[in-house]
């Protein structure tokens, strides 16, 4: 049950937010083989003066940075093919492959209060962590 948030340095049409949205959640589906129907994602649009970036991108309006709060327990392997994922599913929108980071957080899972209050160790989560 990722928690992800999405920033960027530009508006987009609100067909290319959901695109952005669905490009992060699509890749969480398959390289930590979430749940398709467990998709928590945030969009946040900054304006450029208040997102700074390093000023030798080619077209700094582009950076997006990409943080996932998720489970602990994914393997090296799963986040490189997360890493992967989400760069490729970001190329339709143009923003360019250098100009994408992503920081997963890794965070036990007593650390996480779902289903009415329960720590996440508590429950049967549905699926694995292990990938």
């Amino acid at each position: 049950m990722p928690s992800s948030l999405i920033e960027v340095r530009r508006p987009y049409t609100e067909a290319e937010e959901v695109a952005l949205i669905d490009a992060v959640h699509d890749a969480l589906v398959t390289a930590f083989k979430i749940p398709a129907q467990d998709k928590n994602v945030r969009l946040v649009v900054h304006a450029p003066h208040r997102f700074a970036c390093s000023p030798r991108l080619s077209t700094p309006e582009y950076f997006t940075l990409v943080t996932i709060d998720c489970f602990a327990g994914r393997s090296v392997d799963a986040k490189r093919a997360l890493y992967a994922a989400i760069v490729d599913n970001l190329q339709p929108l143009n923003i360019p492959a250098d100009h994408v980071t992503i920081v997963v957080r890794d965070l036990a899972t007593e650390n996480w209060g779902l289903r009415g209050g329960h720590a996440a160790c508590d429950l049967d989560l549905g699926f694995t962590i292990t990938v």
